[in-house]
């Protein structure tokens, strides 16, 4: 006779693992949509939109690395400043951005993203962008760390 247990075996959280030992490759997905360097500004608004996004990863056509990110934000603030979007390429305007590794700490990337201001991260290897982490993410895992 088979036995059956009611209590189920403890489990880690798969979204929120402990902050102090995890890397960013728990909380990261997959990267947001891509935009090339000599793409219109304009383009890449059009695809933030389709896309639901406030952010896209801005590739270097030549070494598929990540080169930076154009956010809302950036097209907006060329719109202040009188730029036509549809003669600004996206590597005027793109912020560029340190891309972590798959080792790098969770509390090693709030940090440059505290230092920085920087709301989305790119985790990238040798063979080139392999996720994004952003800042809603790193607090959760962060706050999940401070509860346990």
């Amino acid at each position: 006779m088979q036995q059956i247990t009611t209590k189920a075996p403890a489990q880690k959280s798969p979204l929120h693992p402990r902050a102090a030992t995890a890397t960013v490759t728990d909380i990261m997905r997959a990267p947001l949509a891509t935009a090339g360097q000599y793409d219109h500004v304009a383009a890449a608004a059009y695809l933030m939109k389709h896309a639901g996004t406030t952010a896209l990863m801005v590739m270097d056509a030549q070494t598929g690395q990540p080169a930076g990110i154009i956010t809302q934000a950036d097209i907006a603030r060329a719109v202040a400043n009188g730029k036509d979007l549809n003669d600004v390429r996206v590597h005027a305007v793109t912020i560029t951005r340190p891309a972590v590794t798959t080792t790098t700490s969770i509390r090693d990337a709030a940090t440059i993203m505290t230092a920085r201001h920087l709301r989305h991260l790119p985790v990238a290897d040798a063979v080139g962008l392999l996720g994004v982490i952003d800042i809603t993410e790193v607090c959760r895992a962060l706050s999940a760390d401070v509860k346990s």
